[in-house]
């Protein structure tokens, strides 16, 4: 078969069988809707949990960062795999016995206010809007590079996907569905890394090739990546040009937003306890480390054979795959000296004006290569590699996969916030079963629209990864915090609470508004911290500030403190009687 029905067989094959999944696991109740009856197996809630985690910033966004970033990129992976190692460890045990739906479910009965309710359900919207966004970006990606349509037209598409899925199964359908992307979206992401590590080093194993020498060459693949880059004028693969302070923000902020991102949370609610808790997130962390380990090879060889098949070579000469993507507007070209040649530079030397000279982070500004648009190197990375049709039609399966299933994670955290926190709890809380359900669809059909225009706005904001770097960020500095001193400061109360969600929300949102948006330059940084780790920063004060109101108003009631000691002990939290179908209902402000 060509390379175009391989690729009709595996996506429609694929998506075939994910409707066919969310239709038989359709949701019948709100337990089902929301936490998949508490009943999913740890290692089946493992896979789930990958698959949910790993989302097109993970599979498409991630090795094209690294593959340009280089030794700058690797904040992603540490970040990430970092931040779900604190999650499952520190968080998710305490907040599965505490036996919630929803992290503002947890925190209106753990700080005993609507109010804080309220205001956890718009922190957990703007997370989640702002990740999704990134999510239906990459959604965008995959689809034009799949049918060749403009980005616009793919992100539609993806749309009307995601709502068969979401809004008919609810988490029972989704978590079952994601175990079937996880499985299409690993073997998409494996298969070609080891033929394409085959090729250019020998090794089968993807890991030890990048570490190892080419083919028939006596140099090994990252000193030949770096003298490659470092002859057109890039930055050595192995150097980064972000400041240590940087580097250490966005890695922090990657690792504490993963800690407060509702999306990730929320799947620990679906086991049976907080052991099996423990366990789902011990196979999460093998099944996420496939994928992580890999990442970086992925993007060194993609660099490696990009230069190889297009910079100095004729227009003519240029490889079948370049003027397929170039239909979507995403890569192209542009013969700026007229010679019939497409160069690729980087900006060393170049002087920019105003003191700065060009370090060799960029494309020199005469690049003939260009639009180029690093998310797409995931997906153009087999064709690139010349393998055969059907590898190539896999991993824009895998793609898919990638993007849609974290897409259906965070549908699903807007729809709960909308439909259990805000409606039931909130504001009619005489809402039976059967009308919260119906709810819960139409809010998460309405989430589905709003995603879509949003995929179609973070086209400004940066690449895939960046985007959702920004959700990290405001998870860290509005979420992180109030989760992590309601579990661990019994002292905690609502009034700290409310403050510090306030705070860590406004100021990372306004921080990165102003240089995103309003005109701030890098020069402008606070403690020379990006946007992308600015959270990090955020995070302490937001801690602080709660900390410091906490102290100076009210103690909890004592029912409150006690609840904080037996959630920390497993086992013991029905003393005081609560249980998994949830609390007494918290007294009225």
């Amino acid at each position: 078969m060509s390379q175009e029905m391989w690729t009709y067989f595996f996506v429609v094959a694929t998506f075939g069988l994910y409707i066919y999944i969310a239709i038989k696991s359709r949701a019948g109740s709100t337990d089902d809707f929301y936490v998949a009856g508490h009943d999913v197996h740890p290692m089946v809630n493992g896979m789930a949990t990958a698959a949910d985690w790993m989302s097109a910033a993970s599979f498409l966004s991630m090795a094209g960062l690294i593959a340009f970033l280089g030794y700058g990129g690797s904040v992603y992976l540490m970040g990430w795999t970092g931040g779900y190692v604190l999650l499952a460890l520190l968080l998710a045990p305490f907040l599965r016995e505490f036996g919630k739906f929803t992290v503002p479910d947890f925190v209106g009965d753990r700080y005993y206010s609507s109010f804080a309710r309220i205001i956890a359900v718009i922190c957990a919207i703007f997370v989640s809007f702002t990740y999704i966004a990134g999510q239906m970006k990459g959604v965008g990606v995959a689809f034009s590079g799949f049918l060749g349509v403009p980005f616009e037209v793919g992100i539609l598409i993806g749309m009307a996907i995601v709502f068969v899925y979401a809004v008919l199964g609810g988490m029972k359908g989704i978590t079952y569905t994601q175990v079937a992307q996880y499985v299409v979206l690993i073997f998409a992401y494996t298969v070609p890394a080891i033929f394409i590590s085959l090729i250019i080093t020998g090794n089968p194993v993807p890991q030890l090739g990048f570490i190892s020498n080419v083919r028939g060459e006596d140099i090994s693949m990252l000193a030949k990546l770096n003298t490659v880059l470092t002859d057109l004028g890039f930055m050595e693969y192995t150097s980064t040009n972000k400041s240590m302070i940087d580097v250490f923000a966005i890695t922090g902020a990657l690792m504490f937003g993963t800690a407060g991102l509702p999306h990730v949370i929320i799947r620990f609610f679906t086991v049976s306890s907080a052991k099996n808790a423990r366990v789902s997130a011990g196979w999460a962390l093998v099944f996420i480390a496939l994928l992580y380990t890999t990442a970086p090879a992925v993007g060194a060889f993609a660099r490696l054979n990009f230069i190889d098949q297009v910079h100095n070579k004729q227009v003519e000469e240029l490889p079948a795959w370049y003027g397929s993507w170039s239909e979507t507007g995403l890569l192209g070209y542009e013969d700026k000296n007229g010679d019939g040649k497409v160069q690729y530079f980087g900006d060393k030397g170049v002087d920019y004006g105003n003191g700065k000279i060009g370090d060799g982070s960029k494309q020199h500004p005469d690049s003939e290569a260009t639009p180029l648009n690093r998310d797409i190197f995931v997906l153009a990375n087999p064709e690139i590699a010349q393998l055969p049709g059907w590898v190539i039609g896999l991993v824009v399966a895998g793609g898919l996969a990638a993007a849609l299933s974290t897409a259906a994670g965070l549908l699903m955290v807007i729809s709960s916030a909308i439909s259990h926190d805000l409606c039931r709890r909130t504001i009619w809380t005489d809402m039976d079963d059967k009308t919260e359900l119906r709810v819960a669809r139409i809010a998460a059909a309405g989430a589905v629209i709003a995603a879509g225009l949003l995929g179609l706005f973070a086209s400004q904001l940066g690449f895939v990864a960046q985007v959702v770097a920004f959700a990290f960020g405001l998870a860290a500095a509005s979420l992180f915090p109030i989760i992590f001193l309601g579990i661990f400061w019994k002292r905690m109360n609502k009034e700290g609470a409310i403050a510090s969600m306030l705070f860590g929300l406004i100021s990372t949102f306004l921080y990165i508004s102003y240089f995103k948006f309003w005109g701030g330059t890098p020069d402008q940084w606070l403690f020379g911290v990006s946007p992308e780790g600015i959270g990090f920063v955020f995070m302490w004060a937001s801690l602080a500030v709660g900390w410091g109101v906490a102290k100076v108003t009210p103690e909890p009631p004592q029912d409150v403190q006690d609840l904080v000691e037996d959630i920390r002990i497993p086992g013991t939290r029905k003393a005081h009687g609560a249980a998994d179908e949830g609390m007494a209902p918290m007294p009225a402000e």
